[in-house]
C-alpha cells in the first residue's frame, strides 16, 4: 500500500514539474518567485520531473510484478525505487532547511514501503 502511495506521489511530482510547471499554483509549491523565474527554470523541472515518472512507475512495476508471482524481480525493483526516492528525498534536505517538508512528503511514503517490503 505505502509503495504504491509512493509511486502515485512521484507520478503527480511528474505532472507538477513537467506538466504543470508554469502555472502560478504550480510552480509556488516549489518556492519559486515569479512567472519569469518559472520560465526560465521549466526545463530543469521538465527534466526532474521525468525522474520522478520513472521512479513512480518502477515502484508500480515492482508491485504488478510481485502481486503476480515474479517475487524476486518484482521485489528487487520495489526495493530500488523506494531506496532511490529516500534518497532523492535525503539529497532534497541538503539543499537547505526550507526543503525539510517537502522532502518528508517526498521520501515518508516511500521509507514506509522500503522497511516493509524488506520485513514481508
Amino acid at each position: 500500500m505505502f509503495v504504491g502511495l509512493a509511486a502515485l506521489l512521484h507520478v503527480y511530482i511528474f505532472w507538477m514539474e513537467s506538466v504543470g510547471w508554469t502555472r502560478p499554483e504550480v510552480w509556488k509549491r516549489f518556492g519559486v518567485a515569479d512567472q519569469a523565474a518559472a520560465d526560465v527554470t521549466r526545463s530543469m523541472a521538465y527534466n526532474q520531473g521525468f525522474y520522478n515518472l520513472f521512479l513512480g512507475l518502477g515502484a508500480g512495476l515492482g508491485l504488478v510484478l510481485w502481486w503476480t508471482g515474479h517475487d524476486t524481480a518484482g521485489r528487487t525493483l520495489v526495493l530500488f525505487c523506494t531506496a532511490s526516492m529516500v534518497l532523492a528525498a535525503s539529497v532534497l534536505v541538503t539543499t537547505g532547511r526550507s526543503y525539510l517538508r517537502a522532502a518528508l512528503t517526498q521520501g515518508t511514503l516511500p521509507l514506509i514501503g522500503f522497511v516493509l517490503t524488506l520485513l514481508s
